[in-house]
């Protein structure tokens, strides 16, 4: 395993969606170096549309994204990382080994031809030739003081998410929340959501909760009913912030 991604001791659930959590997620030196290299807050654009969060991406503040990945060594080795191929291989072994196959071989970037057909219907296309998974990351930050992601699913194109919270032991309590929340409609008509809309918190039933500790991941496949969110946190400190790191691997 890589310093980025420790996976014997990832922790799953399977219904209703796969989905697992492992802390710790990352080498202890390694998770230090995030957490000292940590950007500025100003560098961050304000994304309101799932809720109230922060994000700091190829999409959001791009220029600044770059010159955080160029300029800090740790962020440097960690988008090397995710973009590799041996990344991919990685997370779908470590997947695979947990009874979730998603047809990707080693040394061969493309799914196989189920998934392929899979990706075909769900982007309305009789085929889907050349299909290939790629990795791609940002900084994400909510303010500790209501910060929230609302009920979804995430976008077709994502095949895994994964996540890591960068918070120091010492900060971060309990009674703030910030966990992953794994929801079940209350409608069924809102069960079935390929396509990613959004639900407001009084939709959903929580089923679980992965609780947000330093150093923690949560992974988990993007499926018609993954619905996940974040409710909001109740810290009455203003400058607090839940850092966390979002990583996908993606259809391309």
């Amino acid at each position: 395993m890589s310093t980025f991604f420790i996976g014997d001791n990832l922790r799953f659930r399977y219904e209703p969606f796969p989905i697992g959590q492992m802390v710790p997620m990352v080498d202890a030196a390694a998770y230090a170096e995030m957490l000292a290299n940590w950007p500025k807050r100003e560098l961050f654009e304000y994304v309101p549309r799932l809720g109230n969060k922060y994000s700091l991406s190829e999409k959001c503040h791009p220029e600044q994204f770059a010159a955080v990945i160029r300029d800090t060594p740790i962020w440097s080795r960690f988008d090397s990382w995710v973009r590799s191929e041996a990344f991919v291989t990685e997370v779908m072994q470590t997947l695979a080994a947990h009874h979730i196959d998603l047809g990707y071989r080693e040394g061969v970037s493309k799914a196989r031809q189920t998934m392929k057909n899979v990706l075909a219907t769900l982007r309305g296309r009789s085929s889907h030739r050349g299909a290939r998974f790629a990795g791609a990351w940002e900084f994400q930050m909510m303010p500790a003081a209501g910060g929230h992601i609302l009920p979804h699913t995430d976008t077709p194109s994502k095949i895994v998410t994964m996540t890591l919270a960068v918070i120091d032991e010492n900060e971060w309590t309990p009674a703030i929340g910030g966990g992953i929340d794994i929801n079940r409609p209350k409608d069924p008509r809102f069960a079935y959501n390929q396509l990613n809309r959004q639900a407001g918190f009084e939709d959903m039933e929580v089923l679980d909760t992965f609780e947000f500790l330093p150093n923690s991941g949560v992974i988990f496949i993007k499926t018609f009913n993954s619905w996940h969110s974040v409710r909001p946190m109740q810290s009455t400190d203003p400058e607090l912030m839940r850092r966390n790191l979002i990583i996908n691997i993606k259809s391309i």
